[in-house]
């Protein structure tokens, strides 16, 4: 597929990525509460290609779309960290749907949600002076989504 994303080339900062993986296994949901104090369900889902492998974090009816072995296509996907690793989401703008290209050789041995970045602080918004917004804004934790939206309590 025409601008997919292969796994490995994923980063903290990938934002609008399509990626064609094959699910290799499929956690059990867990109940998590957000920083709002709603509680929500996560599924972790590890997906694999040909150049590595990485958690797929699906939210609430996400995870009744993906099964073991079968072949996904994210569109319009982010990354975003949790506790420091990096996590696939679709998201509200993006979608997921089934594969239709064969996804063979998969290479498990290149994990990148197994190393740890720092959560730094990310520069957002327009320049200081042209009433763009802008300001620092913690990186996410948890299952907090970094998004450009500014909070008062940060």
């Amino acid at each position: 597929m025409e601008g997919t994303t292969k796994i490995k080339d994923l980063t903290p900062s990938s934002r609008r990525v399509n990626v064609l993986g094959k699910v290799v296994s499929i956690s059990e949901p867990k109940e998590i509460q957000t920083r709002y104090g709603e509680g929500k369900s996560v599924t972790e889902v590890v997906l694999a290609d040909d150049t590595g492998k990485i958690i797929l974090s699906l939210w609430g009816d996400q995870a009744q779309q993906v099964a073991d072995g079968k072949t996904i296509y994210i569109d319009n996907g982010y990354i975003s960290l949790v506790r420091g690793h990096m996590r696939l989401n679709v998201g509200k703008y993006g979608s997921m749907s089934e594969g239709t290209e064969e996804v063979s050789n998969l290479n498990e041995s290149l994990d990148m949600s197994e190393k740890e970045y720092e959560n730094e602080y990310r520069r957002f918004g327009g320049s200081r002076g042209s009433g763009g917004g802008g300001g620092y804004r913690r990186g996410n934790n948890d299952y907090g989504r970094s998004d450009d939206r500014k909070y008062k309590n940060d």
